[in-house]
């Protein structure tokens, strides 16, 4: 079971996560929202503007929903649900959960939903 330090810890890389991902997405909101696709002069910069506002609209949503996975992790910590593995209930290792600390899976788990 994870220790109260170490909660604590992984509750501030996620907080800090969280307000970096929204931080982008603000950013993002600009480029998203570029109307100004087909009103160039040269058909290059219309496909230029167009490449970069479907890279911006990709980025928004994993962003998206990689910031739903962080606030899903918070409120597992806040219900003392957080560092079991979804799946199998198992402790998910720590150093696992500090590379990715809104893991929802073991590392077991996880490779064989990736199959």
């Amino acid at each position: 079971m994870l220790s109260p330090q170490r909660i604590e810890r992984l509750r501030s890389l996620l907080l800090e996560q969280q307000a970096s991902l929204q931080q982008q997405m603000v950013g993002l909101d600009y480029a998203s929202q570029g109307g100004n696709v087909g009103l160039s002069n040269h058909m290059a910069e219309d496909a230029t503007s167009a490449f970069d506002q479907a890279a911006a609209v990709s980025l928004r949503r994993g962003y998206g929903a990689t910031l739903e996975q962080v606030g899903q992790a918070l409120h597992r910590m806040d219900a003392g649900q957080y560092g079991a593995c979804e799946r199998c209930r198992n402790e998910i290792d720590f150093a696992r959960l500090k590379a990715v600390p809104h893991a929802m899976l073991c590392l077991a788990c996880q490779r064989l939903v990736e199959r």
